[in-house]
């Protein structure tokens, strides 16, 4: 069995980007990836959902034109939608130019499934290189990633249901779509889906669109989303799936919901016993890894990404390698700081939110003020008129003087999110962010609002 100095099991960004750094720095280094290296976000997720979504808001912004500036007839066509993404994304999802980026910097790269065998020991179970195992002389680093989750509902497993990944891959459009899931994806593909003529139909069994983020939220979504023609049921429990030549049948609450496609996005799982945690001691019965604030996870082993619940997002995975990496190779790094972990969601309007909710900041136990105002109601809203709809929503420590959370929804909610998501994380004193200067007139002037009316 060969020795090596690290072997990264999942090639995802964060372990593509780990992996890259540890070699860069002279360790010899084998990554080994189940799919794709480069993991779920370009190829099935952020980076070409990104495409649908830029699709959909150029009709959307068309549409406007009558409202704003005379008449403009719009036909929607996927066809250019998915050859953008075949094309320009994902290669035809082939991973041939990430292997050599990889490769190129020294990193052994390995497509099969990477399994803990024995304490410093991965071996591959699956690939042209099954039985293949080495011996991690500094460590493991554990980046598996997440497989789209299976609700327990009856009838659903053995129907041609769409996750992310076939809804990505589609060259056509269903006539309707019952999008099983509310938060994030569901909500990003809902409205993509409806925009290019689709009938949308989201069931979420939360009370509300976006159970994750602050109630305002899910409530503007589900606004826009009426006006748009999407069709929300909240708080509806699944109770059970049939499938036939004419599509999909969903028992919700003791009425029916049909559609020719079926979206799950009800949320993502890794199997930990397949990654054979247990081997060094990790409960392989959890949902996730526990890992303390440098990645470490067990003797030698250390875990970043989805599988430690910080956020199934690219930018934590990324973040969370450069710090694994550092730690693998001795050197000083800050510990991991959460506090203003960003997240948006590209609806139109987009929501971006960075720390805590307001719910989860009283729960806390702090003392908190919140300050909102609506986005129409600010100079850049009444100028920018159609598709206008937002709020900015801050959430302050009243004991520090602090932001503790924000939301920013928007046209361009993420972009604004910038600003908040510094404020958060420096701790700037909100008696500071009252005497900056805003830029007039800009969506991001919404904040100084925002702060004045702080109780």
């Amino acid at each position: 069995m060969p020795d090596v100095d690290v072997v990264v099991v999942g090639l995802g960004p964060g372990g593509e980007y780990a992996a890259g750094l540890l070699a860069d720095a002279g360790l010899d280094v084998v990554g080994v990836e189940a799919r794709l290296v480069g993991g779920e976000c370009p190829y099935w997720a952020c980076v070409p959902t990104k495409m649908m979504v830029r699709a959909s808001d150029a009709l959307a912004q068309a549409r406007y034109v009558r409202e704003l500036a005379g008449s403009a007839k719009v036909q929607p066509d996927w066809a250019p939608v998915a050859a953008r993404i075949r094309r320009d994304a994902t290669d035809d999802w082939n991973d041939a130019v990430a292997v050599r980026r990889l490769e190129g910097q020294g990193v052994r790269v390995v497509h099969g499934r990477g399994r803990i065998t024995a304490p410093g020991e991965v071996t591959v179970t699956s690939g042209e290189q099954a039985g293949q195992a080495w011996r991690a002389r500094r460590g493991i680093l554990l980046n598996p990633g997440t497989e789209p989750a299976l609700p327990p509902v009856d009838g659903l497993a053995g129907t041609p249901y769409w996750t992310n990944r076939e809804a990505v891959a589609a060259t056509v459009v269903p006539e309707s779509l019952v999008v099983l899931g509310g938060g994030p994806v569901g909500c990003e593909f809902g409205q993509v889906f409806a925009r290019f003529g689709v009938a949308v139909t989201i069931v979420e069994m939360a009370k509300r669109l976006l159970p994750g983020d602050e109630p305002e939220a899910g409530a503007l979504l589900a606004t826009v989303f009426q006006r748009e023609g999407i069709t929300v049921q909240a708080g509806a429990t699944v109770k059970r799936v049939t499938h036939d030549s004419a599509g999909f049948t969903l028992h919700v609450d003791g009425s029916t919901l049909s559609g020719a496609q079926l979206l799950v996005a009800a949320g993502r799982r890794t199997d930990l016993a397949a990654l054979g945690v247990g081997a060094v001691g990790i409960d392989e019965g959890g949902g996730g890894i526990e890992v303390d604030e440098r990645m470490r996870a067990a003797d030698g082993v250390w875990a970043i990404g989805d599988v430690t619940g910080r956020g199934a997002f690219t930018h934590t995975s990324m973040y969370q390698g450069r710090i694994a990496a550092a730690d693998i190779l001795g050197q000083d790094v800050d510990a991991a700081d959460y506090r203003a972990m960003p997240r948006v969601t590209f609806t139109d309007p987009e929501i971006g939110a960075v720390g805590l909710t307001e719910a989860a900041a009283r729960a806390a136990g702090l003392a908190v003020r919140v300050g909102i105002t609506q986005l129409p109601d600010s100079a850049r809203g009444w100028i920018h008129k159609a598709g206008n709809d937002g709020f900015v929503k801050l959430v302050e420590d009243a004991g520090r003087g602090v932001l503790v959370g924000a939301t920013s929804a928007g046209p361009t909610g993420g972009e604004v999110l910038g600003a908040l998501a510094v404020a958060v994380h420096a701790e700037v004193p909100t008696t500071a962010l009252l005497r900056m200067i805003y830029a007039y007139p800009t969506f991001h002037r919404a904040i100084e609002d925002a702060l004045a009316n702080l109780r």
